[in-house]
């Protein structure tokens, strides 16, 4: 067997590469807890703020979490249910929280963080039970489900499936009568992708970001 002999640059690159690996193993689970903490510190906060009738919730993970909602449109009964790094099964093991105070909307985003990680049929199946729960729940609610927003290239693998989501989703809303929201068209760039100057990691949105998708749905929040 021939050896394959290496430059001393060589060695040390591959020794920065294996010391990378080590701490990205090693760190996996530490991330993975701290999220399943913050659900959880989050969720059980959530348990002592009841909903009630007169309340308008945004309900979806990070994207929904990191505004504030009740400033942007000047009302003190808007209430922020979004949780970092929820999923559709998230949402789904806390909806009672916000379907028990029967509040007057409901504007949800969520799916982005399942892709990849669930099947898109899963993802699909998950807001269809979200979207079935609401109107049995809380029938008087109003439900407006909100596209799943464009993500930037470095998440091509997610934008790819979005599309196709959004489209059995609109078409779901469709035939149950719920109001479907696009927000492609106020977030997206020519390219179809989140615009560079609404994000600075291309998933999550900056100020501008914020207003232009408050200005699409602020017909629907009045």
């Amino acid at each position: 067997m021939k050896l394959i002999k290496l430059s001393t640059e060589q060695f040390a690159k591959i020794a920065i590469v294996k010391t990378a690996l080590i701490f990205a193993i090693a760190l996996v689970p530490n991330l993975l807890a701290a999220q399943s903490n913050y659900y959880f510190q989050r969720k059980t906060l959530f348990e002592t703020l009841p909903i009630t009738s007169k309340d308008i919730v945004f309900l979806g993970n990070s994207i929904t979490d990191g505004a504030e909602w009740a400033e942007i449109f000047d009302n003190p009964r808007i209430k922020n249910r979004g949780i970092s790094g929820d999923r559709t099964q998230g949402v789904l093991d806390r909806l009672y929280q916000v379907t028990d105070g029967k509040p007057k909307k409901i504007f949800l985003l969520i799916g982005i963080n399942d892709l990849t990680a669930v099947e898109t049929s899963q993802v699909i199946d998950n807001i269809k039970k979200i979207i079935d729960r609401v109107g049995t729940e809380t029938p008087k609610t109003k439900l407006y489900v909100q596209s799943i927003m464009p993500v930037g290239e470095r998440l091509k693998n997610k934008m790819d499936l979005v599309p196709g989501v959004n489209k059995a989703i609109k078409e779901y809303c469709e035939q149950k009568g719920v109001t479907y929201i696009d927000l492609h068209p106020a977030l997206a760039d020519e390219n179809g992708l989140l615009r560079k100057d609404y994000s600075n990691d291309q998933l999550h949105l900056m100020g501008e970001g914020y207003k232009a998708w408050a200005d699409v749905i602020r017909p629907y929040v009045k």
